[in-house]
């Protein structure tokens, strides 16, 4: 019986081996799947897509090539110099060790940027905190000529200077459209950072951000925020896209080192270019007024004030008489656009209707009652007092206080009445008997000795009056609160 069970078993194992011999000999999954595999390989190789990515990379390296050596001729190094005297204790009363002042030791203080040839005869773009209080400007071209520059005009409150040298035939920039860049955009940096051993240096990378504010270099800002290495020396060089177009001038950086950190800034160049034609033609860069008082609006506020959005700028007061309040503009209308510009910010507002030139006339779109209205408005000049330098100097020196002209942006940043007179106080030393009294920033200053401030005129003649050992009272306007305080200076 086993006998013929083992011979079953044998018999199936037989059968299996032949019958899949014959399967075999008929079908190869093997060959079967290579078939397939060749019916479905694509149309091109590996090799072939590697090729032409490597093509892609070698024709972007190459525009880098080309625009580094066309824009670089176009970039200068800056260098200036000041000079001034030291006080010395040994030239002046030895006992008592009162320094002599007119008779101190002569020190020449050097200084490094950048700068953008934007015209064949001689007109160059820089920063205004590269050139401000400099006695004598040179420019190095790339062709190591150096030649002698003068300022043609300068705006501390955009951060732009204009330079002008006595030559022809320069190569000049291409000045493109710093409002078409899109956030991502390549672009790359020139100028002469930390040394002018390293001048036109280009560094790459992309534009972070646009429009950028409240950063603190400047009144009015409206910064291109790059990546793009941008360190000491390169303040006002430029900053260019893949067209080989000027886009913004090199500004400053945001750093804890002091340098690069990935954080740089521009101003864009159409705003310089508006700075530069009105420093040439005028000397002096004249700005629209609106006369509003304006502020930004929360979603707490639009809720409640039933706005459909928060992008726009609230406005809080109209000046009396003044362009907007004769064109029909009250308070409590939110401004969304401003001569076809969507406004996202109060800022943009500010800054939009300063770079628009005074007599312009210009349509408001703005919401009230919930309804779409549209205004023609024709601005005004904003007329701006200055603090002349003697009144500094008599301020800082006896008083212990720096101050500003009282403007708008100041009534709103510190909380004021804007309908008052006087100045701001914007820092106090606090080794001063002002700052022991408990004046401080944001202060505003209307009156001296019973005598009202109504103007900056008023103001630079009553401050030269006082000397060292007066007595001073001040009326202070604090927020909404008025108070008296008195101090020997």
């Amino acid at each position: 019986m086993i006998k013929k069970i083992k011979l079953f078993f044998l018999m199936l194992i037989f059968i299996g081996v032949f019958v899949a011999g014959i399967f075999f000999s008929r079908f190869n999954p093997f060959e079967q799947a290579s078939k397939e595999s060749n019916l479905e390989a694509p149309t091109y190789s590996t090799v072939d897509s590697a090729k032409r990515s490597v093509e892609s990379i070698y024709s972007l390296n190459q525009a880098f090539i080309e625009v580094a050596a066309e824009v670089n001729k176009t970039v200068v190094t800056v260098f200036t110099e000041k000079t001034f005297k030291a006080p010395s204790f040994f030239d002046g009363d030895l006992f008592f060790g009162i320094p002599n002042e007119s008779n101190g030791r002569e020190y020449h203080q050097q200084g490094l940027g950048s700068g953008v040839i934007v015209s064949e005869n001689g007109y160059i773009l820089t920063n205004n905190h590269v050139v401000e209080g400099a006695d004598t400007i040179q420019v190095r071209l790339m062709n190591e000529k150096t030649l002698a520059a003068k300022v043609i005009g300068t705006d501390p409150k955009t951060d732009i200077a204009v330079l002008k040298v006595d030559a022809e035939k320069l190569p000049a920039i291409k000045i493109g459209d710093s409002d078409g860049l899109q956030v991502g955009e390549i672009v790359m940096a020139i100028g002469s950072p930390m040394s002018q051993y390293l001048a036109h240096t280009v560094t790459h990378g992309i534009v972070s951000a646009k429009g950028r504010s409240n950063v603190g270099l400047a009144e009015y800002e409206d910064f291109i925020q790059t990546d793009a290495a941008i360190n000491p020396g390169n303040s006002g060089g430029a900053l260019i896209n893949l067209n080989g177009e000027l886009v913004g001038i090199n500004t400053a950086i945001i750093s804890r080192s002091g340098g690069f950190q990935g954080i740089g800034f521009a101003v864009p160049v159409n705003l310089a270019k508006n700075i530069m034609e009105s420093l040439i033609k005028y000397g002096s860069v004249t700005r629209g007024w609106l006369g509003v008082y304006i502020q930004d609006v929360n979603e707490e506020m639009a809720k409640a004030m039933k706005l459909p959005l928060t992008e726009g700028s609230l406005v809080s007061q109209t000046v009396k008489n003044g362009p907007a309040d004769e064109a029909g503009v009250e308070q409590g209308d939110f401004i969304v656009e401003f001569n076809g510009k969507k406004i996202s910010s109060t800022k943009q507002l500010r800054n939009e209707v300063a770079a628009t030139a005074p007599d312009t006339s210009v349509e408001i779109k703005l919401l009230r009652d919930g309804k779409e209205k549209v205004l023609k408005v024709k601005l005004g000049k904003l007329e701006t007092g200055a603090i002349n330098q003697e009144t500094k100097e008599q301020l800082e020196k006896i008083f212990g206080l720096k101050v500003a002209p009282f403007d708008e942006e100041l009534a709103n940043k510190y909380g004021l009445d804007n309908s008052l007179n006087g100045v701001v106080i914007t820092d106090v030393d606090t080794n001063s008997s002002a700052y022991r009294v408990g004046l401080s920033e944001g202060d505003l200053i209307v009156a001296i000795n019973s005598r009202r401030i109504g103007g900056i005129e008023d103001f630079n003649n009553l401050i030269q009056e006082f000397k060292k050992g007066d007595t001073v009272y001040l009326r202070i306007v604090r927020r909404n609160r008025s108070f008296y305080v008195a101090f020997t200076l």
